[in-house]
């Protein structure tokens, strides 16, 4: 068994690090060379860049866990995998925006013990370790505590536009849309589920991501009070179906996907 909370401050300092790398390859966007892995899912040096490091920086300090990075894939490893994410927000990063993070998760047997999700572009790391504190620069964060479905403010996503398949999420928000205060965008699923921690979103729901999209930010909700499941309210549908809320508006939530879905 590894220390957790060293390992935390390996965690922190190695994201710290990748969040300036991204910030170098951002000051030069003109330049940056990007291809494409799929309709509306870009790729840059700058998600390779960051992903190499954070994967050599594993692999000096814990060389038999296993890893699965968005860029690199899947190495096989012991019962501890890192799930990364090097810049969750690539169209934001692009377009000079400020909404993008790296993601970084550690899981062991297959649940998350650590996460971090650092937003560069406003100098905010949100952290969370097993059975310890959710915390935004240190400060320990907790979900909202609003009640009132027409009340909350929502984040939600369209990583489901990617697929040649219809989007189902145009549909739900078609419905959920009217029954709620209001909905953000920020692009960085990452992001989303971290602003559920803090209290700036009530909840957020997407369809169609991958586990390097949830992993870490998943997992710093939760601890700090957060409900996440599936569209059932269970959790073998995640991480392609994914709804996190403060836990007050869950069953009000599960009620309308029921109704649309």
């Amino acid at each position: 068994m590894i220390d957790l909370q060293t390992t935390q401050c390996f965690l922190r300092e190695m994201i710290l690090q990748a969040g300036q790398i991204a910030v170098g390859y951002r000051k030069k966007l003109e330049t940056l060379h990007v291809s494409r892995k799929a309709m509306r899912d870009d790729v840059t040096e700058a998600d390779i860049a960051v992903e190499k490091f954070i994967v050599e920086q594993i692999r000096l300090r814990f060389p038999e866990h296993a890893i699965y990075g968005e860029e690199s894939g899947q190495t096989d490893g012991n019962e501890y995998r890192w799930v990364i994410d090097p810049i969750d927000g690539t169209t934001s990063f692009l377009h000079g925006q400020p909404f993008y993070s790296v993601s970084i998760g550690l899981e062991y047997q297959g649940n998350a013990v650590l996460g971090a999700v650092y937003q560069p572009s406003m100098n905010e790391l949100f952290e969370a370790i097993q059975n310890g504190p959710a915390t935004l620069n240190g400060q320990a964060i907790h979900v909202s505590q609003q009640e009132e479905l027409s009340e909350c403010v929502m984040g939600t996503g369209f990583a489901c536009l990617r697929l040649a398949d219809a989007c189902i999420n145009l549909a739900c928000l078609n419905y959920i849309l009217p029954q709620i205060r209001d909905v953000r965008r920020c692009g960085s699923a990452a992001m989303d589920l971290c602003y559920v921690a803090c209290g700036r979103f009530d909840g957020f729901w997407e369809f169609n991501l991958n586990p390097y999209d949830i992993s870490a930010g998943a997992f710093i909700a939760e601890q700090a009070g957060a409900s996440v499941s599936d569209m059932r309210g269970r959790r073998d549908g995640l991480p392609k179906q994914i709804l996190c809320t403060n836990g007050k508006v869950h069953s009000d939530m599960l009620k309308l996907f029921e109704a649309v879905l």
